[in-house]
């Protein structure tokens, strides 16, 4: 049992996990209130992707009897040799199954749709000697060549690191995004739903907080809290992420309210001790909140009522990352070109330099938002020390910093901190 769970919804990266979800992990850790995570995302695409999943799959396309592209006529007449090789070319994408990497370069062992003929001179761009990353690329041309089938005959939504993104992206009004929730529940997100039930019955959780960092996030994360208030009436359900802070800064349709409890904006930190304090304690009275929406009397309330302040940088705890299924992150290559690999190929653990921006002052952003505007740096001996306790708890030694903007300064002094403890680690930052 976990009194909170904390759940990222279908779908972000496919190699490592989105960094919300560990951080306020180890932040509820340290005030000691229980709490699990679950990567919905990549539980998903392991359930699809696998002999069952697209044994199901092809069966509910040909049930369907969805009309079928020269391309998705070629992926189906393929459909025993892609059930045959899933689970291989999944476990080689694992990290598990190395040798495999070998009979995929060499060719003839995938079954290949359009996606194939799109490719550049694959021994142009690996040479003889990289083959790990040419299999790499070439399974990962198998895996679109099946997305593309997914999306052309069972659901026009899929995408690996986004669901409905067009959708999100229209969230300025509820309108059609209320309507697509109000459809039959498609194929994906009944898998999906099945899943998050199997949690819900595990955890039996009393809040269920979604990190919904992106557009692409948030039609999932509102059909899995419709599912919770149907199935799961008494349990409190809570949004906030990337997508929040930056379009639902007015939020005002009352509807969104029957899918959420709570919807909070930027540093989640304090706004999500004061809820679970709320629903965890069953106050009465007065609600004590930060950055938050409500319901209050049939009104969408913005309840910014607490004298309590965010928790700096120094204050809080390093990412907590258990609970993920670390080993079954899937390293793909999208491209052959190296840098673009950076963000798809490999397990890095993701942290934040800084919150906020140094800088400020680019016209294309809005520096006034408050969880860039406000600039505060973490320690370089400190970020170290995070750096070495992630490393102890999950055994990889490379690092994302995904913050705002790369602070020049700290980067020497954490540099300079690397080098002083004699730390082998590998990291990169945009």
């Amino acid at each position: 049992m976990s009194e909170i769970l904390l759940i990222t919804p279908p779908f972000t990266q496919m190699n490592t996990p989105y960094p919300a979800t560990p951080y306020l992990k180890g932040f509820l850790n340290s005030i000691q209130l229980e709490a699990s995570q679950f990567d919905l995302g990549i539980e998903l695409i392991l359930q699809l992707f696998s002999k069952k999943g697209l044994g199901k799959l092809f069966g509910f396309a040909h049930q369907n009897g969805t009309v079928l592209t020269d391309n998705s006529q070629r992926v189906y007449a393929l459909r025993n040799h892609y059930i045959n090789t899933i689970d291989q070319v999944i476990g080689f994408l694992q990290g598990r199954n190395a040798s495999l990497g070998r009979q995929i370069a060499a060719g003839g062992f995938l079954p290949q749709a359009s996606r194939f003929q799109l490719i550049d001179d694959v021994d142009w761009a690996f040479g003889s000697a990289g083959l790990t990353d040419k299999a790499k690329y070439l399974a990962t041309l198998y895996l679109e060549d099946l997305s593309d089938f997914i999306t052309e005959c069972v659901d026009k939504n899929f995408g690996f690191s986004r669901y409905a993104e067009r959708l999100g992206r229209c969230a300025n009004s509820f309108d059609e995004i209320y309507a697509a929730l109000g459809d039959d529940i498609s194929f994906i997100e009944n898998e999906m739903l099945h899943l998050l039930d199997q949690k819900m019955k595990l955890f039996q959780p009393r809040m269920v907080c979604f990190s919904v960092p992106f557009p692409g996030n948030l039609l999932s994360a509102l059909r899995c809290a419709q599912f919770i208030k149907k199935e799961y009436p008494n349990v409190k359900t809570v949004m906030g992420g990337g997508f929040a802070n930056t379009e639902l800064r007015s939020l005002s349709d009352k509807r969104v309210f029957g899918f959420f409890d709570f919807v909070s904006l930027d540093d989640g930190e304090r706004p999500l001790e004061l809820i679970s304090n709320n629903v965890l304690n069953n106050n009465v009275g007065e609600l004590q909140l930060k950055r938050t929406f409500v319901l209050q009397n049939g009104e969408v309330v913005f309840v910014d009522n607490s004298t309590l302040p965010d928790f700096k940088q120094s204050e809080l705890s390093a990412p907590d990352y258990s609970c993920l299924p670390l080993d079954k992150y899937i390293s793909i290559i999208e491209m052959p070109n190296p840098m673009h690999t950076l963000w798809s190929d490999g397990r890095w653990n993701k942290l934040y330099m800084a919150h906020g921006c140094y800088w400020g002052k680019c016209t294309f952003c809005d520096g006034t938002l408050p969880y860039i505007k406000h600039f505060d740096p973490v320690p370089a001996k400190l970020l170290a020390d995070r750096m070495e306790q992630i490393i102890q708890q999950t055994g990889e030694t490379g690092f994302h910093f995904v913050d705002e903007a790369a602070p020049p300064a700290l980067m020497t002094a954490l540099a300079l901190e690397i080098i002083r403890r004699k730390m082998v680690v590998t990291w990169w930052t945009n």
